[in-house]
């Protein structure tokens, strides 16, 4: 039986990638190794974080789930870094292990155009350089027009425990043992990769009177843009941070060659995420620091592990039980579950076109891990992305591509295209050089029209947002036109909030522009008829307005390198006078402007300038 478009792989990039392809009609094949695990947390159960947060709110204003799921199901969530500016400010939910990837199934199962089948692929249906289908581990062939790949950790995985190497996935699961050496074979680059996760502790044996209580946040918050709340605020789930000790870390030290990671095996081909260490790497890269610290928390409503972020370890059991007990709170605590680090293949992604279809093979897209990403959140904005992609292909339409000035997407999807990977790559808002104008509060601004035009985003979602920005001009002039006499009363409370008093009468929105005025504070002398979101964008745009449009004149430089488009056909043999470092790089990457030539690593300035003459020169027709 035929289908349109077969997504291998039902992880958090797979179901995205799934959803997207059934929601804009096409005829969608979902094929993982258990059902059981669609949109499985192997690792910590929580959505969102620095700059991930945002992501997730990316995901929902082009019309994904992932937010949708998250928000029908945590255990508490919070804005972290509310007390700095606005761009860094991300959402944090702790995901419930059991709700989220139920939720999830019941929605990829309501979707009329999906079909969800369990099987191992171990190879593909390859005709002159192009993808027909896949092959299962029994010989089985099925055909479509695209194929997704989505296979996360499940590529050759390896899970090491001290000094035992064992193949198997995050969950003992038989993981794919021939796809990446088909991959290969095919022409692919096949890069090694690690990751690990920590111990599960039996909830009932902490002693949390020696731990800090971390509580959710006392505002109803939401990731998506299109659900009210669907939670109480005291009804939140508590975490709980607590510290390594001298103790731990002597345990560490003493017992390293027991770390598979160091020395208890020496066949890791792997490099783990830089960003997300083991404590062992902690503890040896550190040395100087006195201590670590550790989140404690749930897992789930419906049973007691709690997750130790932070201590992630190859140690042998025997050991990680040393290293558990020195921790306060943990005295007698009962490791459920040890932590282990897993070892698993990847393309390397220079590989992929902007779109994520393969350089390699035409019709093949692929996302998420497979990608050398580490998280759920990067993970799902790929898999979204290989989708919509994936369906515009098949309508004859340009691709979705996203730049750096628009989305976290696409500073993630660049990176990766541009500048390949060594490590497990991680979201950072450091990678964004336009993160004033990629905000938590903005992602329906930035893309729910691309949503729309695609087919992901209603009529109705789409009226609410030109509604919200119809709102955000209207509260502006209602500021302006509105102004503030100065009166005794009103010195009296300037006073009393240490706010320096204007010197005449001053409009509202003028007042707004100070540095120490809160529209909280405003709303001592007038009410605003909007909504909290409305004045808080209202807020965000007077007060940053300066920073901001600084922020679009340096996108706009951007801009215009990338309109300098490099021909497909270039023989970068034929530039004379580039370092040969950059000559290779080139060749690998193969940009399609000078924009992203100037982001590859080890092209330098001197470089571009012979190239741009070289291209003025060879292509002047085009380039005109």
């Amino acid at each position: 039986m035929g289908y349109e478009i077969i997504v291998v792989g039902g992880g958090h990039a797979g179901c995205e990638a799934s959803y997207a392809c059934a929601k804009k009609g096409h005829k969608t094949l979902l094929i993982t190794g258990n059902i059981k695990n669609i949109a499985d947390m192997p690792c910590n159960p929580h959505i969102g974080g620095s700059a991930k947060g945002i992501v997730v709110r990316e995901i929902d204003a082009l019309g994904g789930i992932m937010g949708k799921i998250a928000d029908k199901t945590h255990l508490q969530i919070k804005m972290l870094n509310s007390a700095k500016g606005p761009a860094v400010q991300s959402l944090r939910a702790q995901g419930d292990k059991i709700a989220y990837p139920k939720e999830m199934l019941n929605t990829l199962n309501s979707l009329e155009n999906l079909e969800i089948k369990e099987g191992m692929v171990e190879d593909l249906i390859v005709e002159d350089g192009v993808v027909k289908g896949i092959v299962l581990e029994d010989g089985t062939k099925i055909e479509s027009k695209i194929v997704i790949l989505t296979t996360g950790t499940y590529l050759k995985a390896d899970i090491l425990v001290g000094s035992t190497r064992t193949r198997k996935g995050p969950h003992g699961e038989k993981p794919s043992q021939h796809l990446s050496d088909k991959l290969r074979e095919y022409g692919f680059t096949i890069k090694r990769l690690k990751t690990g996760t920590p111990q599960r502790i039996d909830r009932k044996t902490i002693d949390f009177s020696k731990t800090k209580l971390e509580p959710g946040d006392d505002k109803l918050l939401t990731f998506s843009f299109d659900l009210e709340p669907q939670y109480k605020i005291e009804d939140q789930e508590p975490c709980y941070l607590t510290y390594t000790t001298p103790e731990t870390h002597k345990i560490i030290m003493d017992n390293l060659n027991k770390s598979s990671m160091y020395g208890a095996l020496d066949d890791i081909e792997g490099i783990g995420p830089r960003y997300c260490p083991s404590i062992e790497d902690k503890v040896v890269r550190f040395s100087d620091k006195e201590r670590h610290q550790l989140f404690i928390e749930p897992e789930s409503r419906y049973y007691d592990d709690m997750y130790l972020q932070g201590f992630s370890t190859s140690m042998p059991p025997e050991i990680q039980e040393q290293m558990v007990h020195s921790l306060p709170g943990f005295e007698h605590a009962k490791i459920l579950k040890y932590g282990y680090a897993i070892e698993y293949d990847a393309i390397y992604p220079t590989q992929l076109h902007a779109s994520l279809e393969t350089k390699v093979l035409e019709n093949l897209f692929t996302a998420g891990q497979i990608n050398g990403t580490s998280g759920y959140e990067e993970a799902a904005c790929q898999g979204l992305m290989a989708g919509i992609n994936a369906s515009l292909k098949l309508e004859g339409k340009e691709p979705l591509v996203l730049k750096r000035n628009e989305a976290y997407i696409g500073v993630l999807i660049d990176d990766l295209i541009t500048k390949g990977i060594r490590d497990p790559y991680r979201l950072l808002t450091s990678r964004a050089e336009f993160r004033l104008l990629l905000r938590s509060d903005n992602a329906d601004q930035r893309l729910r029209k691309y949503g729309y035009d695609v087919g992901l985003i209603s009529e109705e979602q789409i009226s609410k947002l030109n509604k919200k920005i119809e709102d955000i001009g209207k509260c502006i002039d209602y500021l302006k036109n509105n102004k503030l006499k100065i009166t005794n009363e009103v010195e009296a409370i300037f006073n009393e909030n240490i706010i320096p008093i204007p010197q005449t009468t001053i409009s509202y929105e003028q007042l707004l522009r100070r540095p120490e005025v809160t529209i909280e504070f405003i709303e001592n002398f007038i009410e605003i008829p909007f909504s909290d979101e409305i004045k808080e964008q209202v807020y965000i745009n007077l007060k940053y307005e300066g920073y901001i449009k600084k922020a679009y004149k340096e996108a706009e430089k951007m801009l215009k390198l990338e309109e300098k488009q490099i021909p497909e056909d270039i023989d970068y043999d034929k530039v004379k006078n580039i370092a040969s470092e950059a000559r290779q790089k080139l060749k690998e990457v193969r940009p399609t402007t000078i924009a992203q030539a100037i982001r590859i690593s080890g092209v330098n300035p001197a470089d571009i300038s012979i190239l741009s003459v070289y291209l003025k020169k060879e292509y002047a027709n085009d380039n005109k």
